[in-house]
């Protein structure tokens, strides 16, 4: 199904009337004012404030480094540029696990500083305090299930989560934990495909693949990665659908050449 571009404004409850019509949810990442604007301006229906800015924007080795003064900053020049899509902005690491008081405190930074409309969280089980805590105060919550960056320590890997009867199993029940405990919608990342299909159908609220199948309500992507501006990165989910880091590399030697030459600026680009 098409974007339905009656919508002029999405919400938690928009999401849901999609889910149930069938209507599948476009997901991006975006960490600027203008790259926001841009991706707002498509019809995107949710725009995520990723910690992955730890990765593509300041160059880390993971998410880990990124701090919530460094989220409230990205956040806030996402929001001034969206009319329509809903904003949603991760709780960078160290900011909810193991402490629901602080987990509430660093949702309402985030939620008074930036304007946002919703955060999201790596856990299931073990952060249901956390998650319960946060919408007591109106704050909706956006889960995140299966491969969850902020524990590759943990894990001390990349590769799809879930595989074994065990692991998927914890899986499932913890979507239905954070369903019963209020999240409005869940990421599922870097899962077999018929285990995100049988959690999407199971659970009420909407699932977002990333690297999960099709058979989801939504799919997201880092912006940096399906334009082709990062090149290190290539898993098997990823479709690049422009190659932008070639396209500003020609532009920039071009630009240089120019200069080099004289020829910019000419006469007409001059006071």
């Amino acid at each position: 199904m098409l974007l339905n571009r009656n919508i002029k404004v999405v919400t938690t409850h928009v999401l849901n009337e999609m889910k149930l019509r069938g209507e599948k949810i476009s997901m991006l990442t975006a960490y600027d004012y203008s790259m926001a604007r841009i991706i707002d301006q498509a019809g995107i229906d949710v725009i995520l404030v990723g910690d992955s800015a730890s990765n593509v924007m300041a160059g880390n080795q993971s998410t880990l480094p990124i701090t919530l003064n460094q989220m409230i900053y990205h956040a806030l020049s996402v929001v001034r540029a969206v009319e329509r899509a809903l904003v949603v902005v991760d709780l960078p690491f160290g900011t909810y696990q193991g402490n629901s008081k602080e987990a509430l405190a660093s949702a309402i930074r985030i939620m008074k500083e930036t304007g946002a409309h919703a955060v999201k969280l790596e856990g299931g089980e073990e952060v249901k305090e956390s998650v319960m805590r946060i919408l007591s105060a109106g704050i909706p919550v956006m889960g995140h299930l299966g491969l969850t960056p902020q524990s590759i320590h943990k894990f001390g890997t990349y590769v799809v989560r879930a595989r074994e009867d065990e692991e998927a199993e914890k899986l499932v029940k913890d979507a239905h934990i954070l369903e019963d405990a209020g999240c409005f919608s869940i990421v599922l990342e870097k899962i077999p495909a018929k285990l995100a299909a049988r959690v999407a159908k199971e659970v009420k609220i909407p699932v977002i693949g990333i690297g999960a199948g099709h058979d989801v309500d939504g799919q997201v992507l880092v912006l940096h990665d399906m334009l082709g501006i990062t090149q290190e990165f290539s898993p098997r989910f990823l479709r690049r659908y422009h190659n932008l880091s070639e396209e500003i590399l020609g532009a920039v030697k071009n630009y240089i050449t120019d200069v080099k030459k004289v020829d910019f600026p000419n006469d007409k680009e001059q006071y």
